[in-house]
């Protein structure tokens, strides 16, 4: 697999524009509200993958579903700060998203939980990139890089199965490609 995909995907220009603090607030908020609607559908997927898990897995899993649920009542909140409607229709990168996912529901266990594991960890290691001490957006930053959150991308690269994955890893890093740029348009 390309570093040069993973570096895209944890270190995009969208990133480097809320570190600095120069990303527009309606680019962020572009992005925000396509967000929830992919945390929803990663719900989705995830409980579904929970339904089909071997044991050994579903405790990692079921804590998943459960953060996605509280992370939706957290979008919820920021949404009403910040004025925001989340019944925003789709853009085409969620919903190329929201395919991927679908599609991956007819893979192997081992093939979709190693997608999961590479939708959080690029998102864990691309929030931590964009940290910074001044950022108007350091809040949510912060938020998306806990320990906690950390401790659970760990957990799901215990169950990922990258040997033989490659493809699945490399249509996830540009999926979170797409959806960093399509913020941006």
């Amino acid at each position: 697999m390309s570093d040069e995909l993973w570096t895209t995907a944890t270190r995009h220009p969208f990133l480097d524009a809320v570190r600095d603090g120069t990303i527009t607030d309606a680019a962020f908020d572009r992005w925000l509200c396509q967000d929830a609607i992919f945390v929803a559908d990663l719900l989705t997927f995830q409980a579904r993958l929970l339904a089909r898990a071997p044991r050994r897995a579903q405790t990692t899993l079921a804590a998943g579903c459960a953060a996605l649920v509280a992370e939706l009542d957290w979008f919820n909140e920021q949404a009403r700060r910040r004025g925001l409607q989340m019944t925003q229709e789709a853009l085409p990168a969620t919903l190329a998203y929201r395919k991927l996912l679908d599609r991956l529901d007819a893979e192997p266990f081992e093939t979709a939980v190693t997608a999961l594991w590479v939708v959080e960890r690029v998102y864990l290691l691309a929030w931590t990139h964009a940290a910074s001490e001044t950022s108007k957006f350091r809040d949510f930053v912060e938020h998306w890089t806990t320990p906690e959150f950390g401790d659970y991308v760990d957990a799901l690269g215990e169950l990922a199965v990258t040997h033989g994955n490659d493809e699945v890893v490399r249509e996830v890093l540009e999926h979170e490609v797409a959806f960093w740029d399509m913020a941006q348009r």
